[in-house]
C-alpha cells in the first residue's frame, strides 16, 4: 500500500529543483530550502528557535481570564 507521500517521492525524486517548483507551484528558493534542510536535519518540520517567546493569543487570554475568576487563588490567606 502506497501513501500520498510515497506517490509524491516517487514523482519528484529525479526531478530538478526548477521542476519540482514549476509542479507544485511554488518558489525554487523555497523548495531549496526544504530539500536543504531535509538533508541536513531529516525532517521538514519547523525546528525551535532562540528569542521571546510568541505573545499568548486572545483566545489563551480568555481561556486564562476564565479559569482565574473559576477559581481565584488567595495570596493573603497565609
Amino acid at each position: 500500500m502506497q501513501t500520498a507521500s510515497t506517490n509524491i517521492c516517487e514523482r519528484l525524486c529525479n526531478k530538478s529543483i526548477h521542476e519540482i517548483s514549476l509542479l507544485i507551484n511554488i518558489p525554487r528558493s523555497t523548495v531549496s530550502g526544504i530539500i536543504t534542510k531535509w538533508k541536513q536535519l531529516g525532517t521538514s518540520a519547523t525546528q525551535p528557535q532562540s528569542g521571546r517567546p510568541r505573545k499568548m493569543t486572545e483566545q489563551g487570554q480568555r481561556m486564562l481570564k476564565h479559569n482565574v475568576q473559576k477559581s481565584p487563588v488567595c495570596l493573603h490567606s497565609q
